[in-house]
């Protein structure tokens, strides 16, 4: 049971096989109570309610289990967001409260077939990037407990890494859900503002405040994003998948920005794991260039040293001074800081953050994404005994200004340093281009895999999977002909900003015809008794240009739905019946391809 990927737990309970029941009893009790890294494990009464209400959506599905994406599938949940059922304390226990319904992201999750296991322990009101500002106790790191384990989201990062439970949600303002990641060997997906909703979560900065992802893979990550994401009409700063989203499509050859004087506070280590990265890639065939960081280190400063410290003042400053004993020196005192500013300076800092912000724009005209470190350096739980706020302001130089910048962001290991810790990076892009990060993840999981968190389990090395469905904002279409790339028709797909998901085949059920009189040749598509699996490309289109392309298919060639050799439905050509008598039957070519290049080869 231990470190199992989302495809392995579903297959535990394939065909009838195991039940969620004894599995996840028999994992709830093996949990301790002492372990720093839970705030609240879920009772025996608690996991039954959990499990009678999954039984009951079964069932109304007709028994059918494999149309909940995660069933019976245990997660954790950081201590700042909301289960029903369990207490909220934001690792404060004078602050706990007894939530009356779960967050908007867990009961999506939980309507996915999740099971929630338990609350994590945090950096008290997700103040800190280290995991030690905690009653219950610092999390100390996965691989190496005399280092920290990272923060805010230190018992989320520490269970999954601990092979507890595939996934867990944390929160992200300043670098709380990559810091953990990439000191615990997992991946730390950081969504776009917004895409997950916060209903439901304490707030730190409210306005900048993420709900994310850790996981052991890519496809775990994103997948478990997609089943919390959705517009919450009751969470003010809830934003809706745009539509058109520009394209940000890294292909086999990215251009990636990286810091032209990266710093790592005369952290030898993680230096030369940051340099064996940047060797790999560029031998991979990635572009990498250098950039100014300026505009990210002014930008992020903004955070902490600024006025913008007023918005946790606005959340917690209250609180603190209702129970100055209750809360954490540091933590406090970082609230108080607040009190310094006035109303002027936070409107300057303002006008200071858009224009930090367009100049961080202009940097990924040019290049695909931004690439760093996700820590300069992984201090001892002495370090920061000694040091508490240079420590742990060290380890945002690389994380705090990604949400001022409005970014979307994804942590991925990066293999381990000479002393055996984790090393790791993190991939930034605009907002609403987390999808072409996640793609970009998969190819480095592939070039670069990692053993899965702490468990010592091996990552299957094998061809990189596409995402079983496409972004919102985005309808899937497969290409068989003339708009496969480079050839004829390819440009009208990447004029309407489409990005290529994947090559793969048809089910084996279709037969591929030459037609007759079309200019560009093309082939024409039919299912049929007897047929064979053809080559085809898959690529997203946005919806807003979905009807344009579908408006220049000619007669005798449709839009309908063909089946992938795994069993997915994807929108794709099909030929009208009619015209196939006349046509060339060339399915045992495999694909057009492979037919035009027999044509080639054919002597005149």
């Amino acid at each position: 049971m231990n470190g199992l990927t989302l495809e392995e737990w579903r297959g535990l309970y394939a065909e009838g096989g195991s039940e969620p029941a004894r599995i996840l009893h028999t994992l709830r009790a093996s949990l301790r109570a002492d372990d720093p890294a839970w705030v609240h494990i879920v009772g025996e009464s608690g996991l039954d309610a959990q499990l009678s209400a999954l039984a009951e959506r079964v069932a109304a599905l007709g028994g059918d289990r494999a149309a909940l994406p995660l069933y019976g599938v245990p997660f954790a949940v950081k201590d700042n967001i909301d289960v029903q059922g369990m207490p909220t304390t934001a690792g404060c226990p004078a602050y706990a409260y007894e939530p009356a319904a779960h967050a908007f992201a867990v009961a999506r999750l939980v309507e996915a077939g999740a099971i929630v296991l338990g609350k994590t322990n945090l950096d008290q009101f997700a103040t800190g990037l280290v995991g030690t500002r905690s009653p219950y106790g610092a999390v100390a790191n996965a691989f190496d407990p005399t280092r920290v384990s990272g923060g805010s989201s230190s018992g989320s990062a520490d269970v999954v890494a601990r092979g507890i439970v595939p996934f867990s949600l944390g929160t992200d303002t300043a670098g709380s859900g990559r810091v953990p990641a990439g000191f615990n060997n997992i991946v730390g997906l950081k969504p776009t503002r917004g895409w997950l909703s916060t209903r439901g979560v304490v707030p730190a900065c409210r306005s900048l405040d993420c709900v994310s992802v850790f996981a052991l893979t890519v496809d775990d990550a994103e997948l478990v994003a997609r089943a919390a994401a959705g517009y919450d009409e009751d969470d003010p700063y809830s934003r809706q998948w745009p539509r058109g989203v520009p394209r940000r499509e890294m292909g086999q050859h990215p251009r990636l920005a990286v810091p032209e004087h990266p710093e790592f506070h005369a952290d030898a280590q993680a230096e030369a794991a940051w340099q064996a990265t940047l060797a790999r890639l560029r031998q991979a065939g990635v572009s990498l260039v250098p950039v100014d960081f300026s505009p990210m280190r002014e930008l992020a400063k903004l955070l902490y040293e600024g006025p913008f410290v007023a918005e946790r003042h606005a959340s917690l400053g209250a609180f603190v001074e209702r129970h100055p004993a209750e809360v954490d020196p540091v933590v406090a005192g970082i609230v108080r800081q607040a009190q310094a500013y006035t109303a002027s300076e936070l409107l300057q800092a303002e006008y200071l953050r858009m224009a930090l912000k367009r100049r961080i724009e202009r940097i990924f005209q040019r290049c695909d994404a931004l690439l760093v470190p996700t820590a300069p350096t992984h201090p001892t739980l002495q370090d920061v005994r000694e040091r508490p706020v240079a420590a742990n302001a060290e380890l945002g130089y690389y994380t705090n200004f990604v949400n001022l910048a409005d970014c979307s962001a994804l942590a991925l290991p990066a293999g381990m340093r000479a002393d055996g810790l984790p090393f790791g990076v993190t991939l930034v892009a605009p907002a609403w281009h987390d999808c072409a990060l996640a793609n970009f993840g998969r190819c480095w999981q592939q070039l670069a895999p990692w053993t899965l968190g702490a468990t010592g389990r091996a990552m299957t090395r094998g061809a990189a999977r596409a995402p079983s469905t496409p972004c919102e904002g985005f309808v899937r279409v497969a290409v068989a002909g003339a708009h496969l790339s480079g050839m004829p028709l390819n440009y009208q797909l990447v004029e309407r900003d489409a990005r290529l998901v994947e090559r793969t085949t048809t089910a084996p059920a279709y037969r591929l015809y030459a037609l007759t009189d079309t200019v560009p040749p093309k082939p024409g598509l039919a299912r049929a008794s007897g047929g064979a699996a053809i080559d085809v490309e898959v690529w997203d289109i946005p919806v807003g240009h979905f009807g344009s392309f579908v408006a220049l298919v000619p007669a005798p060639l449709a839009i309908g739905t063909l089946e992938l050799a795994d069993g997915r439905c994807v929108k794709g050509f099909v030929c009208e019946p009619w015209v196939l008598a006349q046509a060339r039957d060339i399915t045992a070519f495999g694909g057009w391809r492979n037919y035009l290049d027999y044509l080639t080869a054919v002597p005149a």
